[in-house]
């Protein structure tokens, strides 16, 4: 059975795989999807079996493919702020509402549904079709992934990752960098806090030195950055401390959030953040109490995506007639971690990223008909 990439949207949407949740019923639906077109899917469970990752292989096993690349998961939707429920696709105004519409089942159904057309192209060489899970909470699934790939297929020349970008080719993204902090202070009464360590206040300390860092980041900005904001962000979004108004606080928790330019290292304000910890924090709260401390934890680590002016995927978009050059963007993506492990990635896909998480998610129905054109130049180049 051919779907349209329309109705092959309505199928993806219709599972709400949210990254708490599991995307086992998703991935069995790709995984039929493709055996009815005569091609085989690889599943590669998580360590829990509650989720997988899936790659399959249309055409010849040699070198100079192209990897499709897309993540299975999205973010929450509260239902009652949706004007018609997440999980079905809804069709006004020449738009596809649905969670997960533009971020990225968007992209993912486009794949889909070209791949009978794949099939019967005859590629010379093959298109690999990439899903992962938890894109939406670290890229926690993408690296397995990718290991498993490298050990299983031919090297290919280019990687495109569909997150949403208009069909315009975005050549380099920001880094992300996450990781929590875990404040233990000592309770007392509040009225004799001089003997107390409040783990909220010296929480409250620690991010107005992150936030100062970032400061000095932008303060130092190189002008010329094509990103923006032009330098590495650090935010602080999650909170969590305290039992009542009246007690000093033992526990405070909270995570931090760097959005890092390449090619700059998060670890350099990691340790400069541990080192004034150990150096000016911890010793003032061990002065009052002997088991107090701070502890970091660290998140997730989702790596950039470096310009590659003149590399694999950029000669790749060139042949396709793109002559558009690639943008940079401050969001992240799978792409920086395909093009870490040796393989050259560009991401392009349909959407507005401004569409991703918000409550009537939605994809215009323009954008879903210039990625099938995209796909169709691509098929017919790999194909020549």
């Amino acid at each position: 059975m051919t779907l349209t990439p329309t109705q092959m949207l309505e199928r993806l949407v219709a599972f709400p795989t949210v990254s708490s949740r599991s995307n086992l019923e998703l991935m069995a639906f790709v995984k039929d999807t493709l055996a009815q077109c005569g091609v085989t899917a690889t599943l590669l469970p998580d360590p829990s079996g509650e989720k997988a990752n899936l790659y399959a292989t249309v055409g010849p096993m040699v070198e100079g493919g192209v990897v499709l690349s897309g993540h299975t998961d999205v973010v929450p939707a509260e239902e009652d702020t949706w004007s018609a429920g997440p999980w079905a696709l809804t069709r006004r105004d020449g738009r596809l509402y649905g969670r997960g519409a533009c971020d990225m089942k968007g992209f993912d159904a486009l794949v889909l549904a070209a791949v009978p057309a794949m099939v019967a192209a005859g590629l010379a060489v093959p298109i690999h079709i990439a899903l992962s899970y938890d894109e939406e909470v670290g890229c926690r699934g993408a690296p397995p992934l990718i290991a498993a790939m490298k050990a299983a297929l031919p090297a290919p020349r280019a990687v495109i990752v569909g997150e949403p970008t208009r069909m315009r080719p975005v050549g380099g993204h920001k880094g992300s960098f996450s990781f929590h902090t875990h404040v233990t202070g000592h309770a007392v009464h509040s009225s004799r806090i001089d003997i107390g360590v409040s783990a909220v206040m010296t929480a409250a300390r620690l991010i107005t030195w992150l936030e100062d860092r970032m400061a000095a980041n932008a303060r130092a900005a190189d002008p010329a950055s094509p990103f923006v904001p032009p330098y590495t962000t650090i935010h602080c979004g999650m909170i969590q401390g305290g039992t009542a108004a009246n007690i000093v606080s033992d526990r405070c928790r909270f995570v931090t959030d760097m959005r890092v330019v390449p090619p700059e290292d998060p670890e350099v304000i990691l340790a400069e953040y541990e080192r004034h910890i150990r150096e000016v924090i911890e010793p003032e709260m061990k002065r009052k109490h002997a088991g107090a401390g701070v502890r970091i934890e660290r998140r997730s680590d989702v790596a950039p995506l470096m310009p590659d002016p003149g590399g694999g995927a950029e000669a790749l978009f060139a042949a396709l007639g793109v002559g558009e050059a690639p943008a940079a963007v401050s969001y992240g993506t799978e792409a920086g971690l395909f093009q870490r492990a040796g393989w050259p990635a560009m991401v392009c896909g349909p959407g507005d990223i401004a569409q991703a998480h918000q409550a009537d998610e939605y994809l215009e129905e323009s954008e879903l008909a210039k990625g099938e054109r995209f796909i169709a130049r691509l098929i017919a180049h790999l194909a020549a």
